[in-house]
């Protein structure tokens, strides 16, 4: 409690400060969710990629808060609980996919919606971008609420069912009847409906590759847009040893990147003429890390950041629009273990421990005690050698950073809770401020 004299002061100075900020202005939203994305995971994708002293697209986004992560039961992340907070930015129970463990919830705003719901129905046009299956929980949760994140076939059905203009994502198997053949498997469903056939009949153009979803997203006449990417996720996330023994490539050839689906619902957002709010989760960012795949983590991070690069290049050209990027999590703990400074260009690569003096597994480009990985040059022209190692196999309490850019941006806070990050979003898209002070 405050001191009386100081109570009516607090209060003063706090409302004065809200009123500083400049009201928000109407535009879209583009957040973009690697998902379990740390600190020190986006410092080891930077080493790996351009360098100690390199910059990222992510680097370069000039606004930056601090992540609060807890949930109302306990401190330990979970995806479906961490976006369930972010859609409809309230405090929830981690056991959450739309609801407080099940039971219903009215998001920030008031509304019994969350966000991209509330969207559509204020006439806003709205799409996800999903790397994994289609009902992952960080955007899935955006527009469908379940008692379960296991009911993947009844999320789907929601997904497909919401109205969303644009649904790019894998899950062939969760649209289609049990025994069905569809482009890359078999149907799994057990009610027996076809929701590529049912999307088709309500004027969804539907695409299954890269080269199919660059011509759809070409076409100015094709305003609704369903990708059906893979049978289950676009990306194998096994441990690198695995993928060696079943030949399995990291990512599917023939499916787009979250960066190639992110241009697509861009230009097919834009052309609806409406404002709009895009969610892009690339989860193989998690995925990875949980399967203590250092080199399919990288891989991942490449395609994020590429995604943040070509929102960036969007708002360049349309500067009414917010640009975040967050995760809810610290996927497995990923840290960086230095082996010592690259000595001559045909210098052989060290071999990276086969574990930590604790037994953790460090990770070399081929696997746990493989060969070291060589970072890109600092600003010297110095690589360094390098493994990889983790402290966990699943999502963790941990440094998480908010990157913002763009229109509105300055309303952000330095520390974040997770339930705020809801709120530049609302606001941006309706033009009309949340309460802030408490």
């Amino acid at each position: 409690m405050f001191p009386r004299p100081i109570a009516p002061l607090f209060l003063f100075v706090c409302s004065a400060l809200c009123a500083a900020v400049a009201a928000p202005r109407p535009g879209n939203v583009i957040l973009i969710h690697p998902d379990g994305a740390s600190l020190n995971a986006w410092n080891a994708y930077r080493i790996a990629s351009v360098g100690p002293d390199g910059h990222t697209h992510w680097d370069r986004l000039p606004g930056v808060a601090l992540y609060r992560s807890h949930f109302a039961d306990g401190l330990s992340p979970t995806s479906h609980g961490g976006g369930t907070v972010h859609a409809w930015g309230v405090k929830v129970v981690a056991d959450s996919y739309g609801t407080d463990g099940g039971r219903p919830i009215k998001a920030r705003s008031g509304a019994d919606a969350p966000l991209l719901v509330e969207a559509l129905r204020g006439g806003l046009a709205v799409g996800i971008v999903q790397s994994g299956q289609i009902a992952e929980p960080g955007t899935g949760v955006f527009l469908v609420s379940s008692p379960k994140r296991s009911d993947y076939a009844g999320i789907a059905a929601g997904i497909v069912a919401s109205g969303a203009q644009v649904i790019l994502a894998a899950g062939e198997k969760y649209l289609l009847p049990k025994g069905a053949r569809g482009r890359h498997g078999e149907g799994a469903r057990e009610d027996g409906r076809d929701l590529i056939a049912e999307a088709r009949a309500e004027g969804y153009t539907v695409v299954f590759d890269r080269e199919e979803l660059a011509a759809a997203a070409a076409k100015p006449e094709v305003l609704k847009l369903l990708g059906v990417f893979a049978q289950d996720a676009t990306y194998h996330a096994l441990p690198e040893e695995v993928l060696a023994e079943r030949g399995l490539p990291l990512f599917a050839p023939a499916a787009p990147s979250v960066a190639d689906m992110t241009d697509a619902a861009l230009r097919v957002l834009a052309r609806t003429g409406k404002r709009f709010a895009l969610v892009v989760e690339e989860e193989g960012t998690d995925d990875f890390a949980n399967n203590q795949n250092a080199a399919g983590v990288f891989e991942s991070f490449r395609r994020a950041d590429a995604a943040i690069g070509v929102a960036r290049e969007f708002l360049r050209a349309h500067p009414d629009t917010l640009l975040l990027t967050a995760a809810d999590s610290d996927a497995s703990g990923l840290q960086v273990i230095g082996l010592g400074r690259q000595t001559a260009p045909d210098q052989p690569p060290p071999r990276v421990p086969a574990t930590t003096r604790l037994g953790n597994p460090i990770d070399g480009v081929a696997g746990q005690g493989s060969e070291a990985f060589l970072s890109g040059p600092d600003r010297e022209g110095r690589r360094f050698w390098f493994g990889v190692t983790f402290s966990s196999t699943g999502d963790m309490v941990g440094g998480v950073v908010v990157r913002a850019e763009g229109l509105n941006r300055e309303r952000i806070p330095v520390n974040l809770d997770n339930t705020d990050l809801y709120v530049p979003m609302w606001e941006t898209l309706f033009g009309r401020e949340l309460p802030r002070c408490e």
